[in-house]
Parts: structure tokens; sequence; C-alpha cells
């Protein structure tokens, strides 16, 4: 497992790594913005897995509130699972907050807008920041449930950050990669590359950190068993 573990990082390193050339020294500048608009090959791919993981986090949640009481060695790996993947939602969500940022400083001229696509997407991020609180400092055995209901809440919101450009034309750019907007063949092969390489860097780490979640509640277990024989 551990070499092909090694092997996956390997290979998200080699993706990330093709996604840049692609996206520096491939794809055409921009005609309005300029190089600034590179930023999108690294943003959009990005934003599209950090509204994908949230949804792997709202599943294993549910599960694990539907077997915790049926099948406990199922509960304590879906719970890991939920617990890996909103790390990484947390993660996610914040590289896609910081790169429309260093986006909208030049173009914009400011660095924040209160626009109807950034504020979603900010409740998306301090949910996922309540959460991973909630399970970091609360020891109450609730605390699995109170973070499973923070899930859901944040999955209703992944609708809401999706659509909020075209429910609300406020400051955000239209869409890009449907309707009238497409996007230039090389724009889009470099945009292609990176979304494999952001989604695929973004499921090794979900894997990396199940695997060391799974460890911790071991440990936990023995240590808890050893403390009932004493």
């Amino acid at each position: 497992m551990k070499r092909l573990f090694w092997m996956l990082c390997g290979l998200s390193v080699a993706l990330l790594a093709w996604g840049l050339y692609e996206a520096i020294f491939v794809a055409p500048t921009e005609a309005t913005m300029g190089p600034i608009q590179r930023i999108f090959y690294w943003h959009v791919p990005i934003n599209i897995s950090a509204e994908i993981f949230p949804y792997a986090n709202m599943i294993a949640s549910i599960a694990f509130l539907a077997t915790r009481r049926k099948n406990h060695a199922l509960a304590m790996k879906l719970d890991a699972f939920a617990i890996a993947s909103a790390e990484i939602s947390v993660l996610y969500v914040g590289l896609g907050l910081a790169t429309g940022m260093l986006w909208g400083r030049p173009v914009w001229g400011i660095w924040w807008a209160w626009d109807a696509r950034l504020t979603s997407f900010l409740m998306l991020f301090l949910l996922y920041v309540s959460y991973l609180l909630v399970r970091s400092f609360s020891s109450s055995s609730q605390a699995p449930v109170i973070a499973a209901v923070l899930s859901v809440f944040a999955g209703i919101d992944i609708p809401i950050v999706f659509e909020s450009i075209t429910w609300w034309r406020t400051q955000h750019p239209a869409p890009v990669l449907r309707g009238d907007g497409a996007l230039d063949p090389v724009m889009k092969t470099a945009f292609l590359w990176n979304m494999v390489a952001w989604f695929f860097w973004g499921c090794t780490l979900i894997w990396a950190r199940y695997a060391i979640v799974r460890r911790e509640q071991q440990i936990a277990e023995r240590e808890a068993m050893e403390a009932l024989e004493a």
C-alpha cells in the first residue's frame, strides 16, 4: 500500500507539473486581461474539486449516522473518511478563495467584494472550518452528529455557489465553461489537464488523511481497551 501511495503521489506531482506547463507555456495569453488570466487554470479546477469533495464528506457523514449503532467497524471507517474529506475540502475551498483574491486585486482593484459567488463560497469555507473545530475541540460523543449536520448544510450551499453567477449577475465573471462562454480549444486543453491534476491530487490527499485517521482511531480504541482491563 505504501508503494502504491507513493506512486500516486508521483503521478499527482507529474500531472500538476504538466498542468503548470500547459497553463504557462502552451495556452495563449487572453486578449482582455493578459497574463493575470492564467490564474483561471488553477482557480477554476480547484473550485470544481472544492464543490465535489464536500459531497463525499456529506455522503460519508450520513452513512455514518445510519450505521453507527448497527455496524461499529463500518461506522468508524465512514467517520474517518468524513474527517479526511472535510479537511481536504477546507484546503481546496481556502485555495479557491485565495486564488480568486489574487485574480481580483489586479482586475477589480480590490482583494474582496461581497459578490454572490464569493459570499456563498466563503460560507462553504466557514461551514467546514466549523466542522473541523467541532471534531477537534469537542470531546462529546455527539460531535460527529453535529458535524454531520454541518456537512448537510455545506451540501445545500454548493448548488447555491454553483448557480450564483447565473441567478445573480453581480461582480463575478459570467460562466465560461457553459453557455456562450466557450473556451479556445488550446485553453480548454490546459484547463482539463489542471482539472484532472488537482482532482487527482485531492483524492490522494484524502486517502493519506483517511489512513492516518484510521490509525489514530485504532490507537485510541486499543488504549481504551487497555484502560478498561487495567
